[in-house]
């Protein structure tokens, strides 16, 4: 049947030590949630195409795995994550009391993040130093949007790849059906919840 598997490659790691205030870990690993914009997670992964890489950060939805929000950005800096939250605050009008879980990363460290998340009545939580598994909801989305997309077919110039990125968060949103979610698509799930 020609199947072969494609291993995945090493992902990208902002942390940097502590330059500020780390956050508690105030999820857990307690993934499930009750109701839409309870619990986000968030992450940057780094893509490689053609001698480029670009990086992605998105933010999840833990109830029903959707994707709120995203930027695509040639570079890992500060601006590529504060336009994904602004992006957020946008799409989600009352985001207090939502909890937002990350990684240690530099950019979840810094002050203006930290004081956009304050603002916007966010609680921030932060896996232990080192241990994946406390965002493991991110990291599945990242594996599986890089099983679909990124190891199926051979890119050869980024724009491309960055189109065939969006559609695939569309996809994954609007139509990628999951068992989990009795055979629905994360804003399907949302929408019969609503």
């Amino acid at each position: 049947m020609n199947l072969k598997s494609k291993v995945r490659r090493v992902k990208y790691r902002s942390y940097r030590g502590e330059i500020g205030k780390t956050a508690p870990n105030i999820l857990n690993r307690e993934f499930a949630a009750t109701r839409p914009n309870e619990k986000w997670a968030t992450d940057v992964t780094e893509f490689k195409v053609a001698d480029r890489k670009a990086y992605l950060s998105p933010i999840i939805d833990m109830f029903n795995g959707e994707i709120i929000a995203y930027t695509i950005s040639d570079r890992p800096d500060l601006k590529m994550v504060m336009d994904m939250m602004h992006s957020a605050k946008r799409k989600i009008k009352d985001t207090s009391g939502v909890m937002l879980h990350s990684d240690q990363g530099w950019h979840y460290q810094h002050i203006q993040y930290q004081q956009t998340l304050k603002k916007y009545g966010i609680t921030q939580s932060m896996s232990r130093k080192g241990n994946c598994l406390d965002n493991a909801v991110m990291e599945n989305f990242f594996g599986i949007m890089k099983s679909e997309l990124l190891y199926l077919q051979q890119f050869s110039d980024m724009e491309v790849f960055k189109r065939e990125l969006r559609k695939y968060i569309n996809y994954y949103n609007n139509d990628r059906i999951k068992l989990k979610l009795n055979g629905k698509s994360p804003v399907q799930y949302r929408t019969l919840y609503q």
